[in-house]
């Protein structure tokens, strides 16, 4: 087992938690996970931990919300996702953690005012039909939600930009986000293996966190009951721009 503080497993417990209500709840609140285990871990350890345990929330999002998802908007994303992983994994085994950290602060914020500007221009042009999401956004949102998924779990708030920016209901929102998740996860799982991610004392530490990421994950599912969807919205985007800025500290 890991030798870690009390106040460290504190931290710990409510980033499992944390991660259990963001697979059913707040797609994209897993950022603030992400940068409590990054305080608390080595970088690359924190990515291999923080990767298993994003996989048990992921059979709660499955198994609530699997048969909302849109099947088109994830073919369209398949190929551009696969590349931001290739190019992901490159940077993750060159790049330092600090220059990791960065880079993917700015992508978040890039994403956040590109989304707000294009649903502000789409209100002025059209506030009836909702946008369709074509082959350039999805290309762009892919890439970079297939790199910052490699190098630090990070993808949810990117394509959390992209279902808004695509102005996605809340459920289907859950149901695509809970495939894509659970597919590129498993994806994962080799690649971080390949760099000598996954050693015990990251099993053992997983183990005793998982129990915590399903009470957070059962939670979700009774606040997703309730969640109006501009709140919803705006729960996102507030959870995304507190973990971008964490990111560039």
């Amino acid at each position: 087992m890991i030798a870690l503080d009390p106040w460290a497993w504190a931290a710990l417990a409510v980033a499992a938690v944390t991660i259990g209500i963001s697979k059913t709840a707040l797609p994209g609140g897993s950022i603030l996970a992400i940068a409590l285990f990054a305080a608390v871990l080595p970088a690359r350890t924190s990515t291999a931990a923080t990767l298993l345990l994003l996989m048990v929330g992921d059979l709660f999002a499955l198994f609530a919300y699997r048969r909302h998802a849109h099947w088109p908007t994830l073919l369209r994303l398949a190929p551009a996702v696969i590349a931001g992983l290739l190019v992901g994994f490159a940077f993750l085994a060159l790049a330092g953690d600090g220059v990791v950290r960065r880079a993917i602060g700015v992508i978040l914020l890039l994403m956040i005012a590109v989304t707000l500007w294009r649903r502000w221009r789409q209100s002025k042009a059209d506030t009836v039909a909702p946008p369709s999401g074509g082959i350039v956004l999805a290309g762009a949102y892919g890439t970079l939600g297939g790199f910052t998924t490699m190098v630090a779990n990070a993808g949810g708030p990117v394509m959390s930009m992209y279902f808004l920016a695509t102005r996605t209901p809340v459920q289907v929102f859950l149901g695509t986000s809970a495939w894509f998740f659970a597919i590129i996860n498993v994806i994962k799982v080799p690649f971080l293996a390949g760099l000598g991610l996954f050693h015990a004392p990251v099993l053992l530490m997983d183990a005793v966190l998982a129990p915590l990421v399903v009470i957070g994950a059962l939670l979700g599912l009774r606040v997703a009951r309730r969640m109006n969807q501009r709140v919803f919205d705006r729960i996102v985007i507030v959870l995304t721009v507190l973990g971008a800025v964490y990111l560039l500290i």
